[in-house]
C-alpha cells in the first residue's frame, strides 16, 4: 500500500510521541507543553529522529546549515544543541502562552534563570522554534551591547 511522505511522517510522529508519553490517544500533542515533554524525553534517550520531528522547518534548515559549515551530520547538531541539559533531572516550566499558531513557554535553565522557548504549530503539530530562540538570544545580546554603549556615552556627558 502506498502512503504519501507526509502521511508516513504523521504516523511516525504519532507513534513516537504517544509511545514515549504512554498515551493511547491518536491525536498529535495537544499543547506546546506536550511537545516539550516529548522533546525532553527524546533528549534523554539521545533520539535525534524524534527531536527533529519536534523542531520547526526553519530550525531544521538552520541546523542543516550549521552541519554543512562544521562538516558534521544534522543529527550531531541536533543532539549537541538541545537547549536543555540532558543532565537536568526535572524541567520546570511556567507561563505557557498560546496565540494562534505561535506559543511560548518559560523554562528554567540549568543556571536557575528562565528562558522563553518559542513554538510554532506546523501541520497541526506544536514544534520548538529553535531559530526563533536563537533570534531572541541575538536580540538580547544586541540590546545589552547597545545599553552598555549608551551607558559609556552617557557617562562622558557633562550635565
Amino acid at each position: 500500500m502506498y502512503f504519501s511522505k507526509t502521511l508516513k511522517i504523521y504516523l511516525f510522529i504519532f507513534a513516537l510521541i504517544f509511545s514515549a508519553a504512554g498515551c493511547a490517544s491518536e491525536t498529535p500533542p495537544a499543547t506546546p507543553r506536550d511537545s516539550l515533554k516529548a522533546y525532553t524525553m527524546a533528549i534523554k534517550k539521545k533520539d535525534p529522529t524524534t527531536m527533529k520531528l519536534l523542531l520547526t522547518d526553519g530550525s531544521l534548515k538552520m541546523h542543516e546549515q550549521q552541519a554543512k559549515e562544521q562538516g558534521v551530520t544534522i543529527d550531531d547538531i541536533v543532539l549537541r544543541e538541545t537547549m536543555f541539559s540532558p543532565d537536568q533531572s526535572t524541567l520546570k516550566v511556567k507561563n505557557e502562552k498560546i496565540e494562534g499558531d505561535r506559543a511560548t513557554i518559560e523554562v528554567e535553565n540549568s543556571f536557575g534563570g528562565w528562558d522563553v522557548v518559542p513554538f510554532i504549530r506546523e501541520e497541526g503539530i506544536w514544534k520548538i522554534d529553535k531559530q526563533g530562540f536563537a533570534n531572541q538570544f541575538q536580540q538580547q545580546i544586541e540590546q545589552q551591547t547597545n545599553q552598555a554603549i549608551d551607558d559609556v556615552i552617557n557617562q562622558g556627558r557633562i550635565p
